[in-house]
């Protein structure tokens, strides 16, 4: 709630006669106004001295007679020379000079101003208007800027407020979100629609003795709308609405966050009722005591929170919401009952809930005759609601650089492409034999994926670059999504990997950096596959990683517990067999389909684009389909894999693993 709307608030503005907000005297102006006659005065002050001389140089103008006047001070002198009696409209020149200011030298100057005989004053040094004007002006403008500053930087930022909690505050008519703008995840709605109820009609749950949840506790990976779903609640109750985050509770200074939690919680209560959010809980409520580095700064904020929290009344009306990505890490003493009560978490939507996420999306945007949303919700598994809200605004912008009147399926498409697998980068030279690398690395990748059961269908093959570092990409897209993997399926994602590899040497005899990445990433499946999923007899069904993050990707994450080096030796060595087996299986393959390799291959080179209904024909002997079209040449030579989107589900495949994605 803004400050305007809170009757009795000290920093409400001030209602004059009229009922209009008072209106305060700028201070700016006044400060600028100060600064120009600061320098009118100093201009002023500067004319009247005259122009600066050596002493030697006065003491001749003086010697020559031309000196009319002089005003002696302690350590300079001023003379005014005589009319110009050529030119009686010339003004009296005025010079200075500075001496040592010893008393004899002041006696020596007077003399020879009598001995000119010419007028002289001698100053007083105490003289109170010059130390006014050339001491306590300029003090007194400098300290006017510095505290005009200080005013600028806001309360809570001012020397006497770092205790002031830093949460932007909404009223109840400011937040404009209802749960119509949240699509695509039905069930964390319905779970926080209770919490709306609360607000609206408290006496309902507590004639029945019901206790609403003090706090609620948004789980899910980046972009999935933890932040959207927390204000559509608040514009949906039409409660005053708290929003900060977590890194706004700490500082360098001992003590500051925890006040602040504390002001938080005394401004809720007056507004009660209300919701406070607070995103990015993880950078306030990590668990304590892990670190070998004490931080009692932060571990006093969480502290101070968790007595808040614990401490408020069941019937208050003042809810918190939280959002973080990384619940593992978070204090057990935050998730206890009766502080963080209900956890809730926001997943990465089906097809169904992609398809109304593209819906609210595009209704800002106008779409052209024959664009299917439905058909890009299938082509976009694994994208998250900030993912699709980037191919919307993507294709918006294409169309705009094309000077079209509507989105077409074209800006859609390249803009899923964009998001996937990057930028395209077309002006970078490829070497003739560059090219034919790429192609056979790709047309590998495509070939063994067909021949490997278990594996995605093959949905363009390209050998245009995109991204960092990348020649081209196979684009691997399920029909159906899944949260769960077998061996023989992982097994099948490996080959395809590795017929890229496989290829080269199949065709060229020898080896590229191009499949580093590929290496990288079957290396990785392979090793979870007897690590974590227990899918090795040798080794056993043990989990040797440690927990990782279930929604962040983070494969450097999950460093090995401690086991001996002997298990080590056999995951090592299990992993390099499988690895070998299935790279014999990628030669295989492709030996025997050495004249469709050779053929999609030479297509590949000359279109540079083979979509999948095209592959399909040309792998069932027959012609290419017509949506093979030429393009402009291509850039950089190296390939790699480009993982996408995670999926995620309990029990299931890693997510960096088993993914639809891109091998390049």
């Amino acid at each position: 709630m803004s400050p305007e709307s809170r009757p009795n608030d000290p920093r409400r503005p001030a209602k004059g006669k009229d009922g209009q907000p008072e209106r305060r005297p700028r201070f700016g102006l006044f400060v600028i106004l100060a600064v120009a006659l600061f320098l009118l005065l100093a201009q002023v002050y500067q004319s009247q001295q005259g122009e600066k001389k050596r002493l030697d140089e006065i003491e001749a103008m003086i010697a020559a007679g031309r000196v009319e006047g002089a005003t002696i001070a302690r350590d300079a002198v001023r003379v005014v020379l005589k009319d110009d009696a050529a030119d009686p409209n010339a003004k009296r020149e005025k010079y200075w000079a500075n001496f040592d200011g010893g008393d004899r030298a002041v006696q020596e100057i007077k003399q020879k101003l009598r001995d000119a005989g010419a007028t002289f004053d001698v100053e007083s040094p105490d003289n109170l208007g010059s130390m006014l004007f050339v001491w306590l002006l300029p003090l007194l403008l400098i300290g006017a800027v510095f505290w005009f500053l200080m005013r600028r930087m806001g309360p809570p930022q001012g020397v006497m407020n770092f205790g002031k909690s830093r949460a932007k505050i909404y009223a109840e008519k400011e937040v404009h979100v209802t749960f119509d703008d949240v699509a695509g995840a039905e069930e964390a709605v319905e779970e926080v629609r209770e919490i709306v109820e609360f607000l609206q009609e408290p006496k309902k749950f507590q004639a029945l003795g019901a206790r609403i949840p003090k706090g609620v506790l948004l789980l899910g990976a980046p972009g999935t709308g933890k932040t959207l779903l927390a204000r559509a609640v608040a514009g949906e109750a039409g409660v005053p609405f708290f929003s900060l985050s977590g890194s706004d509770f700490v500082e360098m200074f001992v003590g500051v966050g925890a006040s602040r939690v504390r002001d938080l919680f005394r401004q809720a209560e007056q507004q009660a009722p209300c919701l406070v959010f607070i995103d990015e809980l993880d950078a306030l409520g990590k668990t304590r005591g892990t670190s070998p580095i004490s931080n009692d700064e932060r571990e006093q904020t969480l502290n101070a929170l968790l007595v808040e929290m614990d401490g408020f009344d069941a019937n208050n009306g003042v809810i918190i919401i939280a959002a973080t990505n990384r619940p593992e890490i978070l204090d057990p003493a935050l998730l206890r009952p009766g502080r963080f009560d209900r956890q809730i978490v926001v997943d990465r939507p089906d097809v169904v809930g992609r398809l109304k996420i593209l819906e609210v999306h595009a209704r800002k945007v106008k779409l052209g005759e024959g664009v299917d949303l439905e058909l890009i919700a299938k082509r976009t598994p694994g994208f998250s609601g900030a993912d699709l809200a980037n191919v919307i605004n993507e294709a918006a912008l294409l169309a705009a650089r094309r000077d079209k009147t509507a989105v077409t399926m074209a800006e859609l498409e390249e803009a899923i492409d964009r998001v996937m697998t990057g930028l395209e980068k077309r002006r970078r030279g490829m070497t003739e034999k560059e090219q034919e690398i790429v192609a056979a690395h790709e047309t590998g990748h495509a070939i063994v994926g067909w021949h490997s059961a278990g594996t995605d269908p093959v949905h363009r093959i390209s050998i245009i670059p995109r991204g960092v570092g990348t020649g081209g990409h196979t684009l691997f897209l399920p029909d159906e999504e899944k949260s769960l993997y077998t061996r023989d399926e992982l097994i099948a994602r490996i080959s395809a990997l590795l017929g890229g590899r496989a290829a080269e040497r199949v065709v060229f005899d020898h080896l590229s950096t191009g499949a580093s990445n590929d290496l990288e990433v079957a290396t990785r499946i392979a090793r979870h596959m007897i690590t974590r999923y227990g899918m090795s007899e040798r080794v056993g069904p043990v989990s040797l990683e440690s927990e990782q993050s279930p929604f962040l990707r983070d494969p450097q994450a999950a460093a090995p517990k401690g086991f001996s080096e002997d298990t080590q030796n056999a995951v090592d060595a299990e992993v390099r067999e499988l690895i070998t087996s299935c790279e014999t299986k990628a030669l295989e393959i492709l030996e025997r389909e050495r004249a469709k390799l050779d053929e999609i291959r030479a297509i590949l080179l000359e279109k540079e684009v083979i979509e999948r209904e095209s592959f399909e024909r040309l792998m069932a002997g027959e012609p290419p389909a017509a949506d093979v079209t030429a393009e402009p040449p291509v850039g950089t030579a190296q390939a790699s894999v480009v993982v996408t989107h995670p999926m995620s589900g309990d029990g299931g495949a890693d997510a960096d693993d088993t993914e639809p994605g891109a091998a390049a």
